[in-house]
């Protein structure tokens, strides 16, 4: 066992630093990795831009929807939550003025197939705005995305989208 031992003390004594024979890689190597880096650097800025263009944040949170011409009040609470308005005229601008009593909640509003079309988050002494224009009428449900509790899964309401 001592002469294994010895032997890789050997090994690792004799197979030291060769600066000497690794200069010219090391410095190509380097001078590659530098390139590479910063290809990856531009590829990624072009596709982060690219993807987040697509984001709705700049329509659901701006002036870009319009004038508002309907206010919905919303107030999250465990386990419900409370609107103003349960009716809501289809192609004219909403914004729904969310809050919360308690803990935060994830105010999402689903559409008649169940694809969630625009969420903010319901944050107790915050009043998030969500503008939204309903092109299509029916019942949409909101619903909590952030688990607030035990009946998190009960946090439904629905609301009409309907002609003036």
């Amino acid at each position: 066992m001592i002469l294994v031992a010895c032997g890789f003390i050997f090994v690792a004594v004799n197979s030291g630093k060769r600066t000497q024979d690794y200069a010219a890689v090391q410095k190509s190597g380097y001078s590659f990795r530098n390139k590479l880096f910063g290809v990856l650097v531009l590829a990624l800025g072009f596709a982060l831009i690219y993807t987040l263009r697509t984001l709705p944040y700049g329509a659901t949170h701006s002036d870009a929807v319009g004038p508002v011409s309907q206010v919905v009040d919303v107030k999250g609470y465990q386990w419900r939550w409370e609107l103003s308005s349960n009716h809501i005229v289809v192609n004219q601008p909403v914004e729904f003025r969310v809050t919360s009593a308690d803990v935060n909640h994830g105010f999402a509003i689903y559409d008649t197939g169940m694809h969630i079309i625009a969420q903010t988050q319901a944050m107790p002494g915050y009043i998030n705005k969500l503008r939204y224009t309903f092109s299509k009428k029916g019942t949409y449900k909101v619903m909590c995305l952030e688990y607030c509790g035990i009946a998190h899964h009960n946090m439904v309401t629905e609301f009409n989208v309907v002609e003036r």
